[in-house]
């Protein structure tokens, strides 16, 4: 997006600086990495990062200060799921936008649940390093540097305590293909990932095996997704609505509140119309989403009145208005799309996730066989030509 930087990227790009990015990702974690990352990272003006940062803040504050939604986003947590002493506000906020015709960010969609939050920074490293992109080009948002990036972040996952008695919580962590963020965590923090189906419960307490030695959690680090959890009928030794002696860093019923369910109480310029499937005009227009899946899970875009009236039958789906991102990355396979996530520790704009993709959906899994495309990251300048 920033012309000067790209043309400089694209004319001293080479094969061997992509596999030398590959090989220091796998260096920093261990192992290659686990899904598609594209050749390139981008680059983006300082104006629209702040832009999309205050948007989502926006559209929180929006949501928090309405009544309608406190109490219809409560009652749709599932009541096996229903964690006691909720968090007033979520600590980890991730609004996705796409950059419309018009060159403005649209909203795909925002949660209350955290991702790659300790790897993004050391992709980013990475391909800084790989491809010597300019030291000046900062790529924390909002004057941040790595040092108070890394104490923001181990407030937000540690807090007081011991990390031995704080846990990244996951499903089977060892084959998730976001394992490279546990790995970094754990190098970071000494968090350890701990599988969900390992932790035994005496009393309202819960304990993990550190090494030989049974260890209580005072902290969980949440990563387990409900919908996984129920599709894969992981076994649990916890029932999630006891009052358990933890702290949560990312509150579990945020996962809930803080989601696709948001989006037909929100109205703000850079929200698509959306609304609960049920009949259109010209569905084609829409996209069909089902409210607590992950990666593009069950997304239906352009779908038809007969898929939109079994999702409405079923519940749980909204109706988003299609909107018509543009490609704004030259390419040597032509222009390409992206998504851009704006990664928030409470209040606070603090990094970005960036998603590459040619096809309808930006994750790695719809652009499989594609080249420049995938997991990125960006670089932000305050110069736009």
């Amino acid at each position: 997006m920033i012309p000067s930087h790209r043309q400089w990227f694209n004319r001293n790009y080479s094969g061997a600086k992509y596999e030398r990015f590959l090989g220091l990702i796998g260096l920093r974690c261990g192992e290659p990495p686990p899904f598609r990352h594209s050749e390139t990272p981008v680059f983006l003006p300082a104006a629209l990062v702040d832009k999309m940062a205050r948007y989502g803040l926006e559209m929180v504050d929006q949501l928090l200060g309405n009544f309608e939604y406190e109490q219809a986003s409560r009652a749709a947590i599932p009541e096996k799921f229903r964690v006691p002493n909720e968090a007033p506000e979520p600590l980890f906020i991730q609004a996705d936008f796409g950059i419309d015709r018009a060159g403005e960010p649209k909203l795909v969609e925002i949660q209350g649940f955290p991702s790659l939050y300790s790897y993004q920074p050391v992709m980013a490293d990475c391909y800084a390093e790989a491809y010597e992109i300019d030291s000046r080009l900062p790529i924390f948002p909002g004057g941040v540097d790595f040092l108070g990036y890394r104490r923001l972040l181990g407030q937000a996952i540690v807090g007081r305590h011991d990390p031995a008695n704080v846990v990244l919580l996951e499903i089977d962590p060892r084959h998730q293909k976001t394992r490279h963020d546990f790995l970094v965590t754990e190098k970071m923090f000494g968090v350890r990932a701990v599988d969900i189906s390992k932790v035994r419960k005496w009393g309202n307490k819960l304990y993990y095996h550190r090494g030989r030695r049974l260890t209580q959690i005072h902290r969980i680090y949440n990563r387990a997704i409900v919908d996984e959890l129920v599709r894969k009928q992981v076994p649990l030794n916890f029932d999630f609505r006891d009052d358990l002696d933890v702290e949560w860093a990312g509150h579990p019923n945020w996962f809930f509140r803080l989601s696709k369910f948001s989006l037909p109480y929100l109205t703000h310029p850079a929200v698509p119309r959306t609304q609960w499937a049920g009949p259109v005009e010209n569905p084609e227009n829409w996209v069909l989403k089902p409210l607590y899946s992950f990666a593009g899970t069950g997304v239906v875009v352009g779908p038809t009145a007969e898929q939109i009236a079994v999702a409405a039958a079923i519940g749980g789906h909204i109706l988003q208005e299609r909107v018509d991102f543009i490609p704004v990355v030259d390419t040597p396979f032509g222009p390409t799309k992206i998504e851009v996530r704006i990664m928030y520790i409470g209040r606070r704009a603090v990094n970005t996730i960036i998603r590459m993709g040619r096809g309808a959906q930006m994750g790695v899994d719809h652009n499989k066989n594609q080249a420049w495309v995938g997991a990125s990251a960006a670089f932000i300048t305050p110069n736009p030509t």
